[in-house]
């Protein structure tokens, strides 16, 4: 069954017909084309389907797009101002912390939930908050190296 929903993503509304079963992943990278948004296990393990959902990080794979009506999403083509990167995204190339970059969208996203609510984290709860995305290329060192650069400024 079908039901029209308005999602706000990035700032822009979008009202939709979705059946309600629809992840809010599928529907942002199959309705909207919003495929900076990964599916990577479509079970919540990689976090690389993490959006922001009014602030948080969420992983839009669990999550039913008629969940979250009216609600501000945010995906990692909101975060740069046209060819300018975002602090996080630009420190993420100038750090090496990019490989194959399948996880780079949820990482990012995750690391700007936590500087969000906490601007100036130590080390470990970096690596707690990215604990919910996993990288199978870089090892994790050049990520936090990153995150703890957006950090310091």
């Amino acid at each position: 069954m079908k039901r029209l929903i308005e999602l706000i993503v990035n700032g822009m509304s979008y009202e939709i017909a979705v059946d309600t079963h629809r992840t809010l992943l599928e529907v942002l990278r199959d309705t909207l084309g919003f495929t900076g948004t990964k599916n990577g296990c479509d079970q919540g393990e990689c976090g690389s389907c993490t959006v922001l959902i009014d602030g948080k990080a969420v992983h839009s794979c669990l999550t039913l797009a008629m969940d979250v009506q009216g609600k501000h999403i945010e995906t990692i083509e909101g975060l740069s101002e046209g060819e300018k990167l975002h602090p996080i995204q630009q420190s993420f190339v100038d750090h090496g912390a990019i490989q194959c970059g399948f996880c780079t969208p949820g990482m990012i996203m995750s690391s700007k939930a936590m500087l969000d609510k906490n601007p100036s984290p130590a080390e470990d709860e970096i690596k707690r908050g990215i604990s919910g995305n996993l990288c199978r290329c870089t090892g994790y060192v050049k990520i936090v190296d990153a995150i703890k650069a957006v950090a310091a400024k």
